[in-house]
């Protein structure tokens, strides 16, 4: 996606440009799309799009960065991944040699591993953003969750700890704030919905959006990684899966936290207005 409109910053006289990382992704697509939107010109990253983009190339990273004033870093599979620290030091390496500014990227909420990596990216000395998220609500649908809502059980593993939830459009503008400076940089930002609700509660909610019968089965560590086995996950995958789903999960990240409201001056959405409006598109139909 591009767009060419100009939006410049005073006293500039070209436009601001954007790399969107993983652009095809839930909130990369929300993102790359905000921003045209906006006016802004986006280079929408990805490993099949014409600005090729793909974390496990390094050679893609500099042409899509050139050129770039800022961007979007969206690393998969997780920032908590072994191999996200020294990529995201590469990275940000390469984007300050081409001149890029801000970095804003997206990290996972209570996890030290993604802290370690935010740090590595800020090493390159450009100013670095880092939007904390909860679950997304769109996982249910967009997602590795959509299986088994459609099979009406979903097993995983996290017991009756409770999640709140964010929606994947809240985050999009969140995101979009940073990027255009519409809100605070060079931060910290938490991000979660309003309410905290167990899997089994998010679940339900679902069932009353679709009138179907699902239910949330819990699962241990183990038999959930067996299970992403099954479904053809390499075993080194589905066990960090399932490792990191368990430490997040313990009930430390259960508190909804108010940086949606501190960004956009106002509430995350409730998890039952995605519902809803998921099952009236045909999520799950």
């Amino acid at each position: 996606m591009t767009n060419t409109t100009e939006n410049t910053r005073p006293g500039t006289t070209r436009p601001e440009t954007v790399l969107v990382t993983t652009a095809t992704g839930k909130t990369g697509r929300r993102v790359a799309q905000r921003l045209a939107d906006l006016g802004h010109t986006v280079r929408a990253g990805s490993r099949t799009g014409p600005v090729r983009f793909d974390w496990a190339d390094e050679t893609t990273w500099g042409p899509a960065l050139a050129g770039a004033d800022r961007a979007y870093v969206a690393f998969h599979p997780d920032l908590a991944a072994p191999a996200a620290a020294p990529a995201l030091r590469e990275f940000g390496r390469i984007a300050a040699a081409h001149g890029v500014r801000r970095l804003v990227v997206l990290s996972g909420r209570g996890e030290p591993e993604a802290v370690a990596a935010e740090r590595a990216l800020g090493a390159s000395g450009a100013e670095v953003t880092a939007v904390r998220a909860s679950f997304f609500a769109e996982n249910f649908s967009e997602g590795f969750f959509v299986d088994g809502i459609l099979a009406g059980e979903l097993p995983f593993p996290a017991g009756e700890v409770a999640e709140p939830f964010i929606l994947a459009d809240d985050l999009a503008d969140v995101l979009v704030a940073t990027l255009t400076d519409r809100a605070a940089t060079g931060v910290v930002h938490e991000v979660t919905g309003p309410q905290a609700l167990t899997f089994a509660e998010a679940v339900a909610e679902i069932g009353r959006a679709t009138g179907r019968a699902i239910r949330y089965v819990p699962v241990s560590g183990p038999a959930y990684a067996a299970l992403l086995e099954r479904y053809g996950l390499p075993a080194a995958e589905a066990h960090f899966l399932s490792a990191l789903f368990t430490q997040l999960l313990d009930g430390h990240n259960s508190l909804p936290a108010d940086g949606v409201k501190q960004v956009l001056g106002r509430d995350p959405r409730p998890f039952a207005a995605y519902a809803a409006e998921a099952a009236a598109a045909g999520a799950w139909s």
